[in-house]
């Protein structure tokens, strides 16, 4: 017996290193657009409202990709369809990075978008399968790691930008990596959800199958999807705009631009490193909360600040305040009904995502009426709308509050 939980154990603690490094891969394959995204731009010879409308069909593919993966993964597994979106993202991050005509850009984008969202969904729901399986928050940490991707990308970026080489060589040397590290990580995931391992548990999910039980979790579930598109098209923005803001409003350099997003992925990073441990002690609705606010104050510096480090400031406390709102979303949506982990978390984060993806191109229609800078401030009302709804996550927050508590 024993050695049968010993072995559980480390199946376990493998299928969780896996699904960092799957969150790693997706992290930096989407960072390596982002930071990819001026250089591009100007290659193809678009304007900024051009790449907010192309930039719809990166979101409406994430979208479509997300519908579909969410059910393969409740069907067959996270074991069979995480590798396989991690292969088919980082070999379609070379399209973008090797289009040289609208069109062409056009039909990448939407290839990739649908590729990240396959990758993101099916990695998420097993993320959610490896916290049941823990008993204690650990979402917040796989979001971290994203942020860790989004850092490295950065840093290639920048590289690549002072040495002169275009953003093709870049992104296929990352695509190539990421396609060995999804290979690598697929054996140690989980092969389905974990079982019901309670009565308090059971009787959740049996009050969730229920008609009314049902109608109530849908509800909810919609809701969160609100939210998810209001918190994820605030980090889209920063995605998509955060190098240009500073490069055409505040006049940087490209290779210190290209530190403006970075700065912001890093900043998620450390708040989502800590925000598994504050889920903990206080619940997820306050980390919602107050994240939001947080975000609303971060980005409104960037939005008045005439000086370079200032708008640095304010897209760290952006990312800060952001870190932890979408890993509590994504969580609250999978936990609803573990047995339809995949579909409910495709239902927030395809919500979510379209704005993420499609939301950067309401900043760049803005940008017809006012300043890039001050378009921004959509995004201070949609940060303090989030912050005034965040008591939707009361009951699951009190709900994980006992669960570690109990662990203890």
């Amino acid at each position: 017996m024993f050695v049968t939980v010993a072995v559980m154990r480390d199946s376990l603690r493998a299928a969780r290193v896996a699904t960092f490094a799957y969150f790693i891969l997706c992290g930096t394959v989407m960072g390596a657009w982002v930071v990819n995204i001026p250089a591009i731009e100007e290659r193809v010879g678009i304007s900024h409202a051009t790449l907010g409308g192309l930039l719809v069909l990166l979101g409406l593919g994430a979208f479509m990709g997300m519908q579909v993966a969410g059910r393969l993964t409740d069907a067959l597994g996270a074991r069979v369809v995480v590798p396989a979106a991690g292969v088919l993202c980082s070999a379609a991050l070379v399209l973008p990075g090797v289009s040289s005509r609208p069109w062409a850009l056009a039909g990448a984008l939407l290839v990739f978008g649908f590729c990240n969202g396959c990758l993101d969904v099916s990695m998420n729901a097993h993320a959610v399968h490896v916290e049941q399986a823990y008993g204690r928050p650990v979402m917040s940490a796989f979001h971290a790691t994203f942020s860790v991707g989004g850092v490295l990308a950065a840093l290639v970026g920048a590289a690549t930008a002072s040495s002169g080489l275009g953003p093709a060589a870049g992104m296929t040397a990352v695509g190539a990596l990421g396609i060995v590290i999804a290979l690598a990580s697929a054996r140690a995931l989980l092969p389905a959800a974990p079982a019901v391992a309670d009565a308090d548990s059971a009787g959740e999910a049996e009050r969730a199958s229920s008609p009314a039980g049902r109608g109530g979790a849908g509800r909810r579930i919609w809701i969160l999807a609100v939210l998810a598109l209001m918190v994820m098209l605030c980090e889209g923005a920063a995605n998509d705009w955060s190098a240009l803001q500073l490069k055409d409003v505040l006049g940087a350099s490209a290779s210190t631009a290209a530190f403006a997003y970075g700065t912001f992925a890093a900043a998620m990073t450390v708040g989502r490193l800590l925000a598994d441990r504050l889920v903990a002690r206080f619940g997820s609705m306050p980390i919602l909360r107050h994240g939001a606010a947080t975000a609303a104050v971060g980005i409104t510096i960037v939005a008045v600040s005439p000086w370079i480090w200032a708008a640095f400031a304010g897209w760290a406390l952006f990312g800060l305040g952001l870190s932890g709102c979408v890993p509590q979303l994504f969580s609250a949506a999978g936990h609803a009904d573990p047995a339809a982990a995949g579909a409910n978390v495709s239902r927030v984060a395809g919500l979510g995502y379209v704005g993420m993806l499609a939301g950067p191109a309401v900043i760049g229609w803005l940008t017809h009426l006012v300043a890039l800078n001050h378009a921004f401030v959509l995004l201070t009302l949609l940060c303090a709308i989030t912050a005034v709804a965040a008591g939707i996550l009361r009951v699951g927050s009190d709900r994980t509050r006992q669960t570690v508590a109990s662990d203890h």
